[in-house]
């Protein structure tokens, strides 16, 4: 299998190019850029068969998208921050009717004050309007995640878009050496999209976008609930047998010297692989510390997580995104409600930390370990890394 030393923007790009969708619709904005800019160049080397769409917003894009998927195109796009809020008026209509865009979105601090680094309030902000989000570690994994995503959104039981996330600028523009596949071998995994109904089959006419009042409304809901229910257990078919093409095994979660541990973190995206620094470090010194990395935020892996974390005296949940609400962030708050009525279950306490980009150092996740052997003493909520 190629390797190559790539960029997490330049990763996500490059399985753009051997995923070779129909159709692109994209507005540029940092650090998201850079992911469209190198798929239009593929485009006009002619690398790829897709139609680009440059549009006027990121609004105009979404709304590009869900047209063109509806049409029975495979479409993708990918956006940051203030361009992904412009696009929540569609992106809940883009679930609604079924349609499974794909989109690579760069974690970026929501406005205000204007910040243009990593923080996951702008993913956060769209956790509940029904698209699968997948959180990527590293670039490999924003790679592999974006091959992968195509297969999910379009599996039958499933027809929901499907947003793979990195971090802004210290995944999207840091280089590493990263696995590829052969473009064939791409292209057979990911296959051909085979819509059931299109907009275009004049022979077999469908509605899409109706108005959809009290009758019915209800139950249309529901129907996308259930789809995101049933998609765990496809996102892991798909896992196994991309493990199967490729040797790197993927799961809803990932369990970090958590077997036997006593203290641990739960984190997503980059400080995942920080906090295996200072989980090894500890180990080396008798501390029998781990990490619970989420990988898949939607659908949430409630029943797999209270199992991984049944036996672990503490843990310490990282949110990189404040709910203002004083119950806790955004993980917290779904890690406490998948907890709720667990005859075993850890005490839990919770940090908001790392907005706007700020950094997250071995000494910050050290000291939030020193927190858990001492959890008692320690308030439930709790901010690290910011000066008071």
């Amino acid at each position: 299998m190629p390797t190559a030393a790539k960029t997490g923007n330049e990763a996500m790009a490059e399985a753009m190019r051997q995923i070779n969708p129909d159709v692109v619709a994209a507005y540029p904005i940092t650090p998201a850029t850079e992911i469209v800019m190198i798929f239009a160049s593929f485009v006009a080397d002619g690398l790829v068969d897709t139609e680009y769409i440059p549009v006027e917003s990121e609004h105009s894009a979404m709304s590009a998208c869900v047209g063109a998927s509806a049409a029975g195109a495979r479409v993708m796009t990918g956006t940051s921050s203030q361009g992904l809020a412009l696009m929540y008026e569609i992106l809940p209509i883009a679930s609604a009717l079924r349609l499974p865009i794909i989109m690579s979105d760069v974690n970026r601090a929501l406005s205000g004050p204007i910040n243009i680094h990593c923080d996951h309030s702008d993913t956060m902000a769209a956790r509940d309007f029904g698209w699968i989000q997948i959180f990527s570690e590293n670039a490999q994994e924003a790679y592999d995640n974006l091959i992968q995503a195509v297969r999910i959104a379009e599996h039958p039981k499933v027809k929901l878009p499907t947003m793979v996330t990195t971090d802004g600028f210290i995944i999207s523009h840091c280089l590493e050496k990263i696995e590829i596949l052969e473009d064939a071998q791409a292209k057979q995994f990911v296959g051909e999209r085979k819509a059931e109904v299109s907009l275009l089959d004049v022979e077999h006419p469908v509605t899409l976008g109706a108005l959809d009042l009290p009758d019915y409304y209800f139950e249309h809901k529901l129907q996308v609930a259930e789809a995101m229910r049933q998609a765990s257990q496809h996102i892991l078919e798909i896992a196994k047998e991309f493990e199967q093409q490729t040797g790197r095994k993927y799961d809803l979660i990932e369990n970090y010297k958590l077997d036997d541990a006593e203290i641990a973190i739960v984190a997503l995206g980059s400080t995942a692989g920080t906090t295996k620094a200072v989980v090894d470090e500890l180990r080396s010194k008798g501390v029998k510390a781990g990490l619970l990395k989420i990988r898949v935020f939607r659908p949430f892996p409630a029943e797999a997580l209270a199992k991984a974390l049944a036996n672990v005296a503490a843990v310490a949940v990282l949110d990189r995104a404040d709910s203002y609400s004083a119950q806790g962030g955004p993980v917290y708050t779904e890690i406490s409600s998948a907890l709720y009525g667990k005859t075993k279950a850890p005490k839990l306490i919770n940090y908001v930390y790392g907005l706007g980009g700020r950094d997250v150092t071995i000494d910050d996740i050290r000291g939030v370990f020193s927190d858990l052997q001492k959890i008692d003493k320690m308030p439930t909520f709790n901010y690290f890394g910011v000066r008071e």
